[in-house]
């Protein structure tokens, strides 16, 4: 078997892992830490997940709704032209992740992907696009069907992020 084959058949096993209850939970401690170590010592080119799971890891910096402070994380971004539209699945956890409070507050922010930087201004998705934006996820990353039945109580935000105007 060459190595693109056992490289593509590793990202796989890594994204059906996602999937998992448990290793969700190993993945939600340890994901941002690893990807932030990564992006650093690959001058912001890739993150541990990019290269582990064979997914575009957006870096998106956005302002803390409370402090006001630049925060900046990972999250699987899904390139729809000039735009991107992330998910706010939290890896199924019964609460939003910050960075939704965070958007919803100033919806203006900065993403890097692949070592480029753009300004975009963030949107909520609501009704049918909203759920062509998660049914896109689902195609991409498995681990969010799972996440959208572990967290039934809530409706899992979908954001397009487009440049400024």
């Amino acid at each position: 078997m060459d190595s693109y084959r056992r490289a593509r058949r590793f990202h796989r096993l890594m994204r059906r892992t996602a999937a998992m209850r448990p290793m969700t939970r190993l993945y939600s401690v340890i994901q941002q830490p690893l990807d932030d170590l990564v992006y650093r010592l690959s001058g912001g080119r890739t993150t541990a997940s990019s290269w582990l799971a064979g997914v575009e890891i957006t870096m998106l910096t956005c302002t803390g709704a409370k402090t006001r402070q630049p925060r900046t994380l990972p999250v699987l971004g899904l390139p729809e032209g000039q735009d991107m539209i992330i998910i706010a699945s939290n890896f199924g956890r019964p609460r939003h992740p910050a960075w939704y409070h965070n958007l919803r507050a100033n919806p203006r922010a900065t993403i890097v992907v692949g070592g480029v930087r753009r300004e975009v201004v963030a949107h909520e998705l609501h009704g049918a696009e909203r759920e062509r934006g998660y049914e896109r996820g689902e195609e991409i990353f498995p681990g969010f069907t799972h996440y959208r039945r572990w967290a039934s109580h809530r409706l899992i935000p979908v954001f397009r992020l487009t440049p400024p105007p």
